[in-house]
């Protein structure tokens, strides 16, 4: 699938939003649908299996399009939901679902413009080729609340390429869950990445 492969291959925050503006309009019902893209809803389950059911606000970082939100509503989850996302494109398609308290344009490896504190901050496919390294840990945490529970998706072929593995080390009682980013669909449209795997790292925030 070409839209992965250059999704894959991004350089920095401009070919993020050049990227995104383009897909915005198709990624629920191209990408998301075509590839059978589980990872929103794994993240969603794994957040709520290590107790985030009782966060009053949470942060869904790299919100997109609004998936990872709709899966935490779709398994039960009431509290608030902020969403942040480098695109605008995007952040107008989440909108346009009526799951968040308040959407957020900002590039998360800088100052972020909103200060939380957040009681659980999750994210599905930001961390990940071409997209946002470990560096990004440090300002989520800023807005985090004390004991915040954090799942963040971290591609498998980055963990410890990019430093994940290093950055989640200094920080004590991090569970990693492996998971399929895809369902069965994803072979008959993208063969190359079909089997990809996720890594979710759930920890509780220590201020």
């Amino acid at each position: 699938m070409a839209d992965l492969d250059n999704a894959y291959a991004l350089n920095g925050p401009d070919d993020c939003r050049r990227l995104y503006a383009q897909w915005a309009a198709s990624y629920d019902t191209g990408f998301a649908a075509d590839m059978e893209y589980r990872l929103p809803a794994h993240v969603a389950m794994a957040f709520l299996a290590h107790g985030g059911g009782d966060a009053d606000a949470v942060l869904d970082v790299g919100a997109g399009t609004g998936l990872l939100a709709a899966s935490l509503r779709e398994q039960g989850f009431e509290g608030a939901i902020d969403g942040v996302d480098l695109s605008a494109e995007m952040l107008a398609r989440a909108g346009e679902k009526r799951l968040y308290r308040a959407l957020y344009r900002a590039d998360i490896t800088a100052p972020l413009p909103f200060s939380g504190p957040y009681s659980g901050i999750v994210s599905s496919g930001t961390f990940t080729h071409g997209h946002v390294g470990p560096e990004a840990i440090d300002r989520l945490e800023s807005v985090a609340a004390p004991g915040a529970l954090f799942a963040l998706s971290i591609n498998a072929g980055v963990y410890a390429a990019q430093g994940f593995d290093a950055a989640l080390a200094r920080r004590p009682g991090v569970t990693l869950v492996e998971v399929p980013i895809y369902g069965a669909a994803a072979a008959g449209h993208d063969p190359a990445h079909a089997a990809d795997r996720g890594l979710i790292a759930l920890w509780r925030h220590r201020a």
